[in-house]
């Protein structure tokens, strides 16, 4: 089964696919969606949706696993992430890929053992759950592919 694993932000997105066959999980491509804070919210938007896009047409994921908002410092904030997960799960469901949404609590717990673990204790589980030579960079990077090892490990896929 390949996953999709979304860290949603609108200026930096995280995504990690996996594959999870026969107990156990690799690595297929990771890496996040850049944008400019300067430029239009709408275009923000639209370079999300079309890279994800080519993500998805890269990689074929079947599922796709989504961090949900947990908090925001501001308003403006959370409005921003909200509107690039909007985003996110459109394009997901363009593409016909069942969608799960996870809370980073539930993530942290499972991959960490502790619901309150800090980055670093997450990107390092990840790098030795998918036995990487290196963290995963940068820390939404990392999130997202304990996104989708969330979704594995729920689904019994690994």
């Amino acid at each position: 089964m390949r996953i999709l694993g979304i860290d949603p932000g609108t200026g930096i997105l995280g995504f990690g696919v996996i594959e999870a066959s026969k107990g156990r999980v690799q690595l297929v491509d990771a890496g996040v969606i850049r944008t400019l804070s300067t430029e239009d919210d709408a275009d923000r938007l639209q370079t999300i949706f079309d890279e994800l896009t080519d993500i998805i047409t890269a990689t074929h994921p079947e599922h796709m696993a989504v961090e949900k908002l947990f908090f925001a410092k501001n308003v403006t904030t959370a409005m921003t992430v909200a509107q690039a997960r909007g985003v996110v799960l459109l394009c997901g469901r363009q593409a016909g890929l069942k969608i799960y949404e996870y809370t980073p609590l539930q993530i942290k717990q499972a991959i960490t053992g502790y619901g309150r673990a800090d980055k670093h204790q997450m990107q390092e589980m990840v790098r030795v759950i998918l036995k990487l030579n290196e963290i995963p960079k940068p820390d939404d990077c990392a999130d997202a592919l304990a996104t989708a090892l969330y979704h594995s490990n729920s689904m019994h896929l690994s």
